[in-house]
């Protein structure tokens, strides 16, 4: 009998990604590989598409739906379930959970006239939590990372076929990932994959899995011309078709005609990269150092046992950004499911897909149309749940929204939502556009990541240019992929020490605009990464700190109180200062976000082009955003100005991203200070 290979593709794009990406991942990538897979009906193959995708592509893509039909109508291919839009299942809420699973189950019944047993797990994150939602859903079996195994102990030689394990007497098989293939398939020559398939089917070996991007086969660097022009994959395909020791075959098949190895329990976690990328960066460079220092004396799999990265959710503590997102949506699920409204669920689902809650290799957080994407659906949730639960505006919600045991306020009118956080003093987090669906506050503080100084490094040779002329040829995976960043570029490496908010307050002894750009300023107090006291009232909220400004090894007191209150228009702001020292500088730090931050304009001037002049009114538009904002101060008042960019690691090696645009507001006091003035969207 020869070793069954799973082979199985998982394809997905964020929600509302730019039609340009989805239509080039089509051609380089989907469409070529179903013409490639249906010329050898020994193929068998799985598939999973993310549901959103799938929309797209029958709407967009007539030739490849088509082909997906065909694939599963003759028992080439498996279709396999998810979330509908691609959350990480275990960080929504259960009844969320089912619910995206049944809407991929119904498409994928109405549209191929099969029901999905398998599920593909989300960035491979598992947790035993979602298995009886799984099961309830009609899932039988899931797929996982051999490193989930690894790391409850198993023996990598363990780990070819499959097992089962449960949770509240529910039952569910897991097929482990062979990482081996995730890193021949489809990088080396297909003669390769097959001598180990050969070997691990003269080991006795059960079956394999190899289930992974299908962006793989085409869309990463290099591999269209490897894969495609080369004749990768169909020679891929013949040769294991012709191979004596193994086979394709699909798991609906297999686990019809094979038991399950045995029990096993999994601790929560996902791919080993993704336990590095979920670290603080201090943590991940000293956990890469670890593992490196060991390999010269362990096996990896041995080191793999011990060595254990953070947890997906880690991403929710390393970005409050990431977090706020999530958190908006979990609170919208708590009342959203008790209305049980479709609109209001489905705009929730879309906000729960998971690409914009973190970073790793790609962009994800990092790349501000994602966010705004997010934002969008999230305020169009929040908007319908205004209408069906009747609230009048304007409103002052208060609460722990973000579960950071701080309370934030959150003001609804009519045009625009505001919300503001006790644990940043009072800070605005939330700008939004309700017409338009859109979060000026949508920003992103510049932080240290641990690949910033490998970008910058001198790539190190392949040890296939020491081959021979004669050595076949392979391609780089991504992770391998090394692209030195020109150094013209370490200028943007400046690290923000307190969250890009807006009306952050600062006191420093003088104002100069490069210090705060390059964060060099001297800060004296202890307000802009501080707690204040909140205060509600019926269209208002007031923020209060005791606090102080340290100089000379004294502390002064200061108090600061800020009070933001809802107009027809806008948003009124008063901030008081009452400080014993008489000579000190106050600034006013303002963060938004914009489509078109490169060409912002303030007062119809560029962000390049430093604002020196005083006004007492400043207007920040582009033309890419339907709307801007306007701040109105009772006096003139002197505003500079600065884009904030992030350098950050990507498939193509780099991106240098606008983030937002910085305003800084300096004011001389005199003992206290009293700046009054309105924000307002127009």
């Amino acid at each position: 009998m020869k070793l069954p290979l799973h082979l199985g593709i998982h394809c997905h794009q964020p929600v509302e990604n730019f039609y340009h990406v989805v239509d080039h991942a089509v051609e380089k990538s989907y469409l070529p590989y179903f013409k490639t897979a249906l010329l050898n009906d020994k193929f068998k193959f799985s598939i999973h598409y993310s549901g959103w995708l799938l929309e797209y592509i029958k709407k967009n893509h007539s030739e490849l739906f088509s082909l997906m039909g065909d694939a599963v109508s003759s028992g080439q291919a498996e279709f396999f379930t998810g979330g509908y839009y691609e959350p990480v299942l275990a960080s929504i809420p259960g009844k969320d959970r089912r619910e995206q699973i049944k809407m991929l189950n119904g498409f994928i019944e109405n549209n191929f006239k099969v029901s999905p047993k398998g599920l593909w797990l989300t960035e491979r994150v598992w947790d035993s939590s979602i298995i009886p939602d799984c099961a309830e859903c009609g899932v039988e079996y899931v797929i996982v990372d051999d490193y989930h195994f690894i790391t409850a102990g198993f023996y990598e030689s363990m780990l070819h076929g499959h097992f089962i394990t449960e949770q509240d007497g529910y039952e569910m098989l897991i097929f482990p990932i062979s990482e081996k293939l995730r890193y021949l398939t489809p990088f080396k020559p297909a003669e390769d994959v097959v001598d180990y398939l050969k070997e691990v089917a003269d080991s006795g070996g059960k079956s394999l899995t190899i289930f992974d991007d299908g962006e793989k086969f085409g869309l990463w660097p290099e591999t269209y011309e490897w894969v495609y022009e080369k004749g990768w994959l169909k020679d891929f395909i013949n040769a294991v078709c012709d191979s004596d020791a193994a086979e394709f075959a699909l798991f609906e098949d297999t686990v019809k005609t094979q038991k399950p190895a045995q029990i096993a329990y999994l601790p929560t976690g996902s791919y080993f990269e993704m336990g590095e990328w979920s670290l603080f960066s201090e943590r991940t460079e000293n956990m890469e150092k670890l593992v490196k220092e060991l390999g010269d004396k362990y096996t990896d799999d041995t080191i793999k046992v011990f060595v254990k990265g953070g947890i997906w959710k880690n991403f929710l503590v390393k970005y409050p950004e990431s977090n706020r997102i999530h958190k908006r949506t979990t609170t919208l699920s708590k009342r959203a499911n008790k209305l049980n409204d479709a609109s209001l669920l489905e705009s929730l689902y879309k906000a729960q897909c998971n690409d914009v809650l973190w970073h790793g290799i790609f962009g994800g957080l990092y790349l501000p149309n994602l966010r705004n994407n997010a934002y969008r659906f999230i305020i169009e949730a929040e908007k319908r749940l205004e209408e069906v639960e009747g609230i009048a505006l304007p409103a002052v919600e208060t609460g722990d929204f973000d579960y950071d045991g701080y309370d934030e306020a959150y003001i609804r009118s009519d045009a625009a939502n505001y919300m503001f956080a006790s644990r940043d003093c009072g800070q605005l987090v939330a700008l939004e556009d309700k017409d338009n669906l859109f979060n000026f506050a949508n920003t992103l503080a510049r932080r240290k990541e641990a690949y910033h100084e490998k970008l910058f490094a001198e790539p190190k040779p392949e040890a296939s240019n020491e081959q021979p002329e004669s050595a076949v040829e392979s391609v780089a995976t991504i992770h391998d992929t090394k692209t030195k960043v020109d150094e013209e570029y370490r200028k943007y490496l400046v690290f923000d020490w307190h969250n890009k908010n807006c009306f952050i307050d600062h006191f420093v002894p003088k104002f100069e605009a490069e210090d705060f750009e390059d964060v060099t300023f001297k800060e004296l107090g202890d307000f802009a990464n501080q707690p204040a006291q909140m205060k509600k009232g019926k269209d208002s909220v007031t923020f209060t700190r005791k606090g102080g400004i340290y100089s000379e090894g004294y502390k002064h007191n200061v108090t600061l109180k800020k009070t933001f209150k809802a107009l027809k228009s806008g948003l009124s702001f008063e901030i008081d200062i009452s400080s014993e020292v008489q000579e000190v500088t106050y600034v006013m730090e303002l963060n938004l976000h914009f489509n078109d931050m490169a060409n912002t304009l303030i007062n119809g001037n560029k962000i390049s082009e430093r604002i020196t002049e005083k006004n007492d009114t400043y207007s920040i538009n582009d033309k890419s955003t339907p709307k801007g904002v306007s701040i109105v101060f009772n006096d003139q008042v002197e505003m500079h100005a600065y884009t904030v960019k992030t350098l950050s690691q990507s498939e193509s090696g780099a991106d240098l991203t606008d983030q937002g645009i910085c305003l800084l507001i300096p004011f001389r006091i005199n003992g206290g200070k009293s700046v009054k003035g309105k924000i307002s969207i127009g």
